[in-house]
């Protein structure tokens, strides 16, 4: 069970009900994935709102890991997300939400 107060949500991936968090690791994966060079890089890049699938496969599957999945972003990108594209925006949102805050 995710527990809000570490930054943890839980979304259904693959059939599966998941615990995803954007830990410091987590969190530099996604930096260095994304070319943002830090964390203002990253805030500027979401804040721009313009995200691509990649990048939504990028967040997911870097969250994926930070909460103890042994999941690649390729066996991420084959998965099904309840709700599909809004699906996976939606997760993406909420695991955002819950490392950054309301509002990012």
């Amino acid at each position: 069970m995710a527990n809000p107060l570490r930054g943890e949500i839980s979304a259904e991936i693959g059939g599966e009900t998941m615990t995803l968090c954007l830990t410091l690791g987590a969190l530099a994966e996604l930096e260095a994935r994304l070319g943002a060079g830090d964390l203002n890089g990253l805030a500027e890049r979401f804040a721009q709102g313009r995200i691509s699938a990649r990048d939504l496969t990028a967040i997911i599957g870097s969250g994926l890991r930070g909460g103890g999945h042994a999941v690649t972003d390729d066996d991420l990108a084959r998965m099904q997300i309840e709700g599909g594209l809004k699906g996976a925006a939606r997760i993406a949102v909420r695991l955002l939400e819950a490392t950054f805050g309301e509002g990012t």
